[in-house]
């Protein structure tokens, strides 16, 4: 819970910093695109988390896979690293998108399903997200096998698991319960 906050207090700082310089589209596309390369390297997301790997080393990783960004995002990693909480990058980069997003007067909508959602399937996701929030979201979907079918949705602190893995814990647990 605490990493959250973190997470929350680094994303309104770096969201904050992007306003005063003007840079808020540029910070946006640096912190998509720190989300989608931490998201699909694993290794990288290992080097991050990795205790073995020291800091230093850390951010120069970190500042030749993003050398084309804003200097804030520079400064944030720099900052990240400097205060040991290097390993929140991808969750302040995603927290900064929610805010940013809720800023603009749009929200994040998360999925993950087994599966990649069809045109019509996402459409239908989108449209319940605004019948039950009343906001327009953009919706972020990822794949993860482990839930084995459904969806996990995520909208802001709200969360709907409607996933098969999900429904297969709860059966357990009722089973276990009941011997």
């Amino acid at each position: 819970m605490s990493e959250s906050r973190a997470a929350i207090r680094y994303a309104k700082a770096t969201l904050d910093q992007a306003i005063d310089n003007k840079a808020l589209e540029a910070m946006e596309a640096d912190m998509r695109s720190i989300v989608d390369t931490i998201s699909e390297s694993k290794e990288l997301s290992d080097a991050l988390s990795s205790p073995i790997v020291n800091s230093a080393d850390k951010k120069n990783i970190l500042l030749a896979v993003f050398k084309d960004t804003n200097a804030i995002t520079k400064g944030l990693i720099g900052v990240l690293v400097d205060n040991k909480r290097i390993s929140l990058l991808n969750e302040v980069a995603l927290k900064y998108l929610i805010i940013n997003e809720d800023l603009k007067g749009q929200g994040v909508a998360f999925v993950t399903t087994a599966v990649p959602l069809t045109a019509d399937l996402e459409k239908k996701i989108l449209d319940k997200v605004i019948e039950l929030t009343g906001k327009k979201v953009v919706l972020k979907s990822t794949i993860d096998e482990k839930i084995l079918g459904g969806f996990v949705l995520r909208v802001g602190d709200l969360q709907y698991d409607a996933s098969i893995a999900s429904k297969l814990g709860n059966l357990k647990r009722e089973f276990t319960n009941s011997l």
